[in-house]
């Protein structure tokens, strides 16, 4: 849900003389101070006439930590070792991070019955605010996740040069970063993120990110304030992506809010697709009332469906509230029309998805947050939910020992149709699920977290209102791998989440029963780390898992941006490798998965050799859980597929957003409609994960040895059905026969009856002794490579020429021609290419920075020499 800016300019529709309303962000020309370096009061801070001598520029939104890193008082976190350099809360005692933020700004008292609000998005932990001499805040504020807003028409100066000042303190439990996960656990005790007293993928953020670390805004109405919008869509039937669609049904209401002290009439309304619904309605003084708007039913509805199964439309609500002929608030809320079910699958015991009436295999991502440090942008959101989709998932989970992500994080999974699984803040390392020598407190103290149920549960019901309208939220969650304190969950459960949404399923915990029964053992997800490619086939795991995943170090260049060069050293498990900066960036082993490929020459070599582990590992997760779709499995969650801090695990893309191998092993993998080899019963199989039954598909199945020379296994015409896993052709025998000496490339196809290729997929596999005896000996081939510029995108060339091997396993980027550094974020349709004999393969490189000038592009694989290749 967004506010659009209003201009009164852009006012002059249907209600004759409008009031100007608008919005804007307070996000420039902050000055901070420690507080002990102020040797005054907030009432005298917040005159304008006070003087502001020495203060530092402060970064608004943003922490504490941000601020100080900007003004180059502390090292960078994410580099090295730097982080141990920096101060932590838990010694320094709170006063240390306990700043003031003061910030001038300029705006007149409304005229007549106009009102003027201030809006903070989020602020870590608790705060005080002052404008113009005087306290607005009755009480002081606390509650990393709750909003406030504050009608500040009374506090603004005549002459309309205002000043705000805001004391930030720290959450009163820092917790000692002890190197447990979420230190030694007393964070919980507050309402915020446990992640930043350190966790197993991270090192603890140092000021444990206090501060006024999301948006603050000034919002101008009239006499009445719209506010808490509620659009439900319900969908009936059984439902396709295209073709004509039957009626849905849009169930409308919002709070409007009079703080006048005169009674107000006026209506509540909207147009959409040519129909006007209104609701007339009298507010009293001081007084605000929910209104229940006429539900309306819309003809052919253009229809939101998750990433793969169909298109993501959206609609622009204009929701008004009209007295005396006059707009005194108007908010347009984004939304979509779709509707989410759940139902449990008798067969794998699990619980299965549907949207709007067809069933969903959930391909899922963990998500921690954007970043650390909390330095959110609008762009980086949007990058980073786009690289889910080219991923071919359809899921992100929220991870409970981080936050609510934001409304533009949503926007971005509505843009790009990736449903929200959204825990609350809660995790079962920290709340007591099991006994722990590193928690300061007992499981019984610890499972009755946080101190203050009833800010938690406020902070849900402000939470729920601000997300309830993004159609990519699909379900809410009592917290990771353990459920929140009875009170808690009964009041979320019962009261919260029926009144305030109602539309979506709610899952106790993460690993609940309730979404996947534990038949196994444990703690119901994973495994994770390094697994044989055999294992994800044939071993079975809990049937939706939460969090199963494996490694995921990115390259040379990846490593170079964080690690100091002494320590760019390539890990040896044979010698039981230790370096305390990899140690400290929490990197997990690749164990002896590399040796097969050869002794790495350099950390170069075992990076690139790493990636071959990282595709195989990702590709080879997401089609083992697809072959057993409908029959072991509903669903899979990734752990995980991005990090917030520069750790050396579980990511697609590193922290800078320049992807691995990982990513395009899993673009690969989770394609909706996939050939792949079962390398446990040899078999070729097809998944159709569509609605749509695909007829009349050439299937091609071909071997190619080290120098390139073809043998042909099989080509037949094949039909995949909607929601299906077909097994096709077995390959034990010739498979087996052809790699024995020195491996083989095993390369799958699917055509249409166009001859396009809608599938393809190559696979590299061992001798008989698991080793890649024969990629350590292929010859070099030089292919053309092209680079042509075309609408802001690049087009990239690779042909290989015949009578040689194949190109084998290319990494494609994009460089500024001058530093030769890649340019990101940029999206490539895939990567890590291998290109037959005689055949060639275009790539497009696109996104903002893809139509940046002075490029060039760079290609190096296996057995292809680095080159750079000029963009014509």
């Amino acid at each position: 849900m967004t506010r659009r800016l209003l201009l009164s300019g852009l006012l002059l529709c249907t209600a004759g003389s409008l009031a100007a309303q608008d919005q804007y962000e307070l996000n420039s020309e902050w000055k901070s101070l420690p507080i002990k370096e102020v040797k005054m009061d907030g009432n005298k801070l917040s005159l304008p006439a006070t003087a502001l001598k020495n203060w530092e520029p402060a970064t608004v939104p943003g922490t504490v930590l941000t601020t100080m890193l900007n003004n180059k008082q502390v090292p960078d976190p994410f580099y090295g070792m730097d982080n141990k350099k920096i101060p932590d809360i838990f010694h320094t005692g709170p006063e240390y991070y306990t700043r003031w933020f003061v910030k001038d700004f300029r705006e007149m008292p409304p005229a007549t019955d106009g009102q003027v609000w201030l809006h903070f998005r989020g602020v870590n932990d608790g705060c005080d605010i002052y404008i113009n001499g005087k306290k607005v805040n009755a009480t002081t504020h606390h509650g990393a996740y709750l909003r406030q807003t504050y009608n500040i028409t009374a506090f603004l100066a005549k002459d309309g040069h205002n000043r705000l000042a805001v004391i930030v303190y720290p959450a009163a439990f820092p917790g000692d970063p002890n190197g447990g996960q979420g230190g030694d656990g007393t964070i919980a005790r507050n309402v915020g993120p446990q992640y930043t007293a350190g966790w197993d993928w991270i090192q603890p953020m140092r000021d444990r990110n206090t501060g006024i670390w999301d948006k603050v805004t000034i919002e101008k109405t009239g006499a009445v304030r719209i506010l808490d919008p509620h659009i439900v869509t319900s969908v009936p039937g059984i439902r396709q992506p295209d073709g004509q669609q039957a009626p849905a049904i849009l169930h409308v209401q919002a709070t409007l809010q009079n703080p006048t002290a005169n009674a107000i009439s006026g209506k509540l309304k909207y147009q959409l697709e040519g129909k006007s619904i209104q609701q007339e309605v009298t507010l009293a003084p001081k007084g605000s009332a929910t209104v229940v708007l006429p539900d309306l039913t819309l003809e052919n509805p253009r229809l939101w469906w998750p990433a793969g199964y169909g298109p993501q439309h959206l609609y622009q609500l204009p929701l008004e509230f009209i007295t005396d002929g006059k707009i005194s608030d108007r908010e347009e809320v984004e939304f979509g029309i779709r509707e989410i079910q759940t139902a449990w699958n008798t067969h794998t015991r699990s619980r299965e998805v549907l949207v709007n009436g067809q069933r969903i295999f959930i391909k899922g991502g963990n998500w921690i947050t954007s970043d650390a440090m909390f330095r959110f942008s609008k762009e980086r959101y949007d990058a980073e939910i786009r690289f889910h989709r080219d991923m071919n998932l359809n899921l992100i989970r929220i991870w409970g020992g981080s936050l609510t992500e934001r409304p533009e994080f949503f926007e971005a999974c509505d843009k790009y149709g990736l449903l929200v699984f959204q825990d609350f803040w809660m995790s079962g390392d920290c709340n007591g699920r099991w006994l722990d020598p590193q928690k300061k407190d007992d499981q019984w103290t610890r499972r009755q977290y946080p101190n203050d149920h009833n800010l938690f549960l406020e902070s849900v019901a402000d939470q729920v209102k601000m997300l309830r309208n993004y159609p990519s939220l699909a379900f809410w969650c009592g917290g990771n791998e353990i459920t929140p304190p009875q009170d808690i969950l009964a009041a979320m459960k019962d009261s919260i989440l029926p009144k305030l949404d109602g539309a979506r399923y709610f899952f106790d915990y993460s690993n609940s029963d309730s979404m996947s029964y534990n038949f196994i053992g444990g703690n119901g997800d994973g495994p994770y780390g390094i697994q044989t490619v055999a294992h994800f086939w044939e071993d079975r795991t809990f049937p939706f898992n939460s969090e199963v995943g494996s490694v995921g170090v990115g390259d040379l260049v990846s490593l170079q941006r964080f690690l100091p060069k002494e320590n760019l050293v390539a890990p040896d498990f044979s010698k039981k490798f230790v370096d305390s900066i990899w140690d400290y960036h929490k990197y997990i082993g690749y164990n002896n998965s590399i040796d097969p490929y050869g002794t790495p020459k350099n950390l170069e070599d075992w990076a690139n050799k790493a990636q071959l582990v990282n595709y195989d590992q990702y590709r080879a997760l997401m089609e083992g859980f697809s072959a057993h779709m409908w029959d072991w499995y509903t669903g899979a969650i990734i752990w995980k597929t991005q990090n917030p801090w520069t750790a050396l695990r579980g990511q697609m893309y590193d922290y800078y957003l320049d992807p691995n191998a990982c990513l395009y092993g899993l673009h690969s993998g989770s394609k909706p409609l996939h050939v792949m080899y079962n390398p446990v019963e040899k078999m070729v199989m097809i998944v159709n994960n569509t609605f749509a039954y695909h007829r009349d598909l050439m299937l091609e199945i071909n071997a190619y040895d080290m120098a390139g020379k073809q043998t042909s296994l099989g080509q037949l015409f094949v039909e995949a059905t909607p929601g299906s896993v077909q097994k096709h052709v077995e390959l034990k025998t010739i498979v087996d026969k052809l790699k024995s000496q020195k491996g083989i490339f095993l390369s799958l196809r699917l055509r249409n009856l166009q001859k396009e290729i809608v599938d393809d997929n190559c696979y590299w596999l061992t001798d008989a002794n698991g080793n890649y005896s024969g990629l350590q000996e292929m010859s070099t081939v030089k292919p053309t490579v092209t680079a042509t510029r075309k609408s802001g995108e690049v087009v990239v060339t690779v042909s290989n020429p015949t009578g040689g091997p194949l190109a084998f396993f290319n990494r494609i980027s994009l460089l500024d021609a001058s530093s030769k550094e890649r340019i990101l974020p940029v999206f490539y349709s895939d990567n890590y290419i291998t290109v037959l004999p005689g055949e060639k393969k275009e790539i497009v490189i696109s996104g903002e920075k893809a139509a940046t000038k002075n490029t060039v592009v760079e290609i190096f694989g296996h057995n292809v020499n680095k080159q750079l290749v000029e963009i014509k």
